[in-house]
């Protein structure tokens, strides 16, 4: 077992994580905050040392028991862990690192990662809406199957995903039990070829709901991705809102001068 890192100095920790006490926010969550942004910017390597519950709460002239939740939270969230006599060290989240290269759903990217996949249903309808008729090049009257899905890579919550199909261009999915891949499910039991996405991705704040789900104690820094996909006829298929954790991800391009 390799040592950890010396610690911080104790000056300069307690200068950056002393909470404001003009605040509303709770006393536990600043320093939950402060820690976790310390460390996962690398001002906290590592195993680097962490004072103990008792010298923390001296320091920072609070009590023993507000350290000892905001610790609690940061082990839960997996910066943070005890080491017997090594005592409290930090811990930097490992960062899922998928490519985007290529056109593929939630279930294949998992298993590229070497995760095991898996979905909870929330919520499941059919819609109508001009809205989203509009989006689709369709008539108002048009149906849509409506998802709200959390989606998990090894029992871990990573994404809460809203997404709308088309069921005039694929009338099977209103059957589908919504397991597994749609994409799958799309080219075996409609028969649809998809050919491409048009993807954006943008940074957020969690949502109430997000939040509840990723088990976040406040709005905290997310990735919102925004996909259209096509068939091969040209035919928009799929339209999908996935909201991603922004501690758990960071995607990799690839990048070539022509």
């Amino acid at each position: 077992m390799t040592s950890p890192r010396p610690s911080i100095g104790s000056a300069e920790l307690v200068e950056r994580i002393a909470p404001d006490r003009s605040l509303a926010e709770p006393t536990y969550l600043q320093l939950l905050r402060k820690l976790a942004a310390m460390i996962e910017a690398g001002e906290i390597g590592d195993g680097e040392s962490l004072p103990s519950e008792r010298a923390l709460a001296e320091m920072l002239n609070l009590s023993r028991v507000t350290i000892r939740r905001a610790y609690d939270e940061l082990r839960a969230k997996n910066y943070l862990e005890t080491r017997g006599r090594l005592g409290v060290t930090a811990k930097t989240p490992p960062r899922l690192t998928p490519r985007l290269d290529r056109l593929k759903g939630f279930t294949e990217e998992m298993r590229e990662l070497g995760m095991e996949p898996s979905t909870r249903l929330l919520e499941r309808s059919v819609v109508t809406d001009r809205t989203l008729a509009s989006i689709f090049s369709r008539p108002s009257t048009a149906t849509f199957l409506r998802l709200v899905r959390l989606r998990l890579g090894d029992g871990v919550p990573l994404s809460r995903e809203l997404a709308w199909y088309d069921l005039t261009a694929a009338p099977a999915l209103a059957e589908w039990d919504v397991q597994g891949s749609a994409y799958h499910f799309l080219a075996q039991r409609c028969g649809i070829a998809l050919s491409h996405g048009e993807q954006t991705i943008e940074a957020i704040l969690s949502s109430a709901a997000e939040a509840e789900v990723f088990d976040f104690s406040q709005p905290s820094p997310c990735l919102l991705l925004k996909r259209k996909t096509f068939s091969k006829a040209g035919q928009l298929i799929e339209y999908v809102e996935g909201t991603f954790r922004g501690d758990a991800y960071a995607y990799r391009l690839t990048l070539k001068l022509d």
